[in-house]
């Protein structure tokens, strides 16, 4: 059954406001609608930015309720919650309608662009993340006995550890991308931080269904406040609670990039680097490259928008490009889909419209426009299917680390290659939230370990989107919540 069928046959839903664990049906309501069509999906309330900095005035009262349970309790109910995110039939409004798992795909799809087979594939990697919360928890606080965090203060080894809240809430702004990034803020809870939440104009599905697996695991409501509403309202969120996230493209985050309350989390420029030994051995290296770019559409930002190499580099684009050139838009009901489709089919023209300009001032080529060219295919980058419209991957040949289009990320699988010397290759690399060096070159190694440019580093061939849980990618929650004191205790 379709989404507007089921809408038809039930009614439409509306998602409420949750405001400190209550739902509010506010008077200013927006329509959310299926990108292939237009047809209504839901009804999503709207909050105000006086309701949002009314509301936090309580967050204190809120934070209380969750000190009542201990860490481990919290643990524990976030591996509850991530049955019942996977398994359960969760309420959607409170209008007697439910959501059943793969309802919760469907809706993401229609709204969103994201195929059903891949809203179910980042279903997964939340599932994983509730599962194993004290893993992820460990590589958070590097190690802490969690015990420490109830008492307030404790003795590990033959250290006295004590550590300062810093929030009385973390205001998160959430992004319409990729469910995937909804992880990034699921510790707060058994970090004893209330959660107030702003999801993406299109994406509510997952922030929402996350909150319904909680209280159903018997985690306090309190601890949790969902607030849709305007960009003016999310930036309220953000100058009012003590700790904030925002996920978004580089104008967004550029205002709050010097806020340390605020953990911007902005365009990653994930890059896979070869170093001269893998340059000369690239074609063992191929699938990484081109999953590294494309997996999960190419929409997040631990996706490799750049490939760096010591040699060989117009071969190496050349090759991603024969292999991205297969990749074809397909409906989002579709199981072998590999592209998300845009939402606003304008912002895909924008996009390749700026690609075309980049490349109009000389010193790159769109090098999957030709090979889809000489395969018979039409080497538009712009396509459509199943009443979507999609951006093809596209692999550019870059002349220079400074071309404009080698320091560019799209939300879909675009990928530059650029040929750099090795002794100017880490000077040159710029901002890189994930770096894969593929090198057993000892000097190179121990240089991009010393390089301020890498945030997340993986050493040999891991693909750039491969995430250990237990480490951080971006940003550490637990220093943006607490921080350590020093404490005597006779």
């Amino acid at each position: 059954m379709s989404i507007a069928q089921a809408s038809a046959t039930k009614g439409l839903a509306h998602l409420p406001l949750i405001r400190g664990g209550r739902s509010y049906r506010s008077l200013e309501v927006r329509t959310l609608r299926d990108v292939r069509d237009g047809s209504p999906v839901a009804q999503i309330s709207q909050a105000s930015p006086g309701m949002i900095s009314r509301d936090l005035l309580q967050v204190a009262d809120h934070r209380r309720v969750i000190e009542g349970f201990s860490t481990r309790e919290l643990v524990e109910i976030c591996q509850r919650a991530a049955v019942h995110f996977a398994e359960s039939d969760l309420p959607l409004g409170d209008d007697g309608i439910t959501q059943s798992p793969d309802q919760y795909a469907q809706q993401l799809a229609a709204t969103t662009g994201m195929p059903v087979a891949m809203g179910k594939a980042n279903m997964v990697k939340i599932v994983h993340v509730l599962e194993n919360m004290e893993a992820m928890l460990g590589g958070l606080t590097r190690g802490l006995d969690l015990d420490i965090l109830d008492a307030g203060w404790g003795v590990q080894g033959e250290r006295k550890l004590s550590y300062l809240r810093q929030a009385e809430s973390l205001g998160v702004v959430l992004p319409n991308n990729s469910p995937g990034v909804h992880t990034l803020w699921l510790p707060a809870l058994p970090l004893k931080t209330p959660l107030v939440l702003r999801p993406g104009s299109s994406e509510p599905w997952t922030p929402y269904r996350v909150i319904q697996a909680f209280l159903a695991a018997g985690a306090p409501a309190q601890a949790f406040s969902f607030y849709p509403s305007s960009r003016e309202a999310g930036n309220t969120l953000l100058s009012k609670t003590d700790r904030s996230m925002i996920f978004g493209d580089a104008s967004t985050v550029e205002r709050w990039e010097r806020d340390l309350t605020v953990q911007a989390h902005g365009p990653g420029w994930s890059k896979v680097i070869l170093g001269p030994d893998a340059a000369d051995s690239w074609e063992e290296h191929l699938d990484l490259m081109v999953q590294s770019a494309a997996a999960n559409g190419g929409r997040s930002c631990i996706n490799s928008s750049g490939v760096w190499t010591t040699a060989h580099g117009r071969t190496v684009a050349e090759a991603m490009a024969q292999k991205l050139a297969r990749v074809q838009a397909k409906g989002l009901d579709d199981p072998s889909a590999e592209l998300a489709a845009f939402a606003d089919p304008q912002v895909a023209r924008w996009i390749s419209d700026k690609i075309d300009e980049d490349l109009a001032s000389g010193g790159a080529v769109d090098l999957t426009a030709l090979a889809r060219a000489e395969a018979g295919l039409d080497p538009s980058r712009v396509a459509t299917a199943g009443g979507c419209t999609f951006l093809l991957p596209t692999v550019i040949w870059c002349e220079s680390p400074d071309h404009p289009l080698a320091r560019s990320e799209y939300g879909f699988p675009f990928c530059s290659v650029v040929e750099v010397p090795k002794e100017e290759l880490l000077d040159s690399l710029g901002y890189t939230l994930v770096g894969t060096l593929i090198s057993e070159d000892e000097a190179l190694r121990r240089e991009t370990l010393s390089s301020d440019h890498v945030d997340r580093l993986n050493l040999g061939p891991i693909p750039t989107y491969k995430i250990a849980w237990d480490q951080p990618h971006e940003g550490n929650l637990f220093d943006h919540l607490y921080k350590q004191r020093a404490i005597q205790a006779a």
